[in-house]
């Protein structure tokens, strides 16, 4: 990564932090019919998704021993490649279920890390 692309530890955990916001704020009031009907709904959540996940990637680089406070830290780095590489084979209802189920933990988590740092 090139000095102009690196980002401090804090900010990206403060990008992961937005980004899971901005699903919360865009699933709530709906329900996955709404959601597999509704395509900019679908892409919106899915790109915050891809971006929780490449932030989250590039602080396990960057910050090892901060990245493994983050529970299923790799599970999020793969399902943000699921949705990039695999984009053929995304399943609405798991991408529904990370969003509303849970997002929530992930959140807590997040904002505790970034009162610390």
């Amino acid at each position: 990564m090139s000095p102009s692309t690196a980002r401090e530890p804090r900010a990206l955990l403060w990008d992961a932090r937005r980004a899971a916001g901005l699903v919360e704020d865009f699933v709530r009031d709906h329900a996955l019919d709404d959601y597999r009907d509704d395509v900019l709904l679908r892409s919106a959540v899915e790109r915050q998704f891809e971006i929780i996940g490449e932030a989250l990637n590039r602080l396990s680089r960057q910050s090892p021993d901060l990245a493994d406070r983050v529970p299923d830290l790799p599970r999020l780095v793969a399902f943000r490649n699921i949705l990039i590489h695999g984009y053929a084979v995304v399943d609405d209802t798991i991408v529904w279920d990370a969003a509303t189920r849970r997002l929530p933990g992930l959140i807590r988590r997040l904002d505790g890390l970034l009162a610390e740092h």
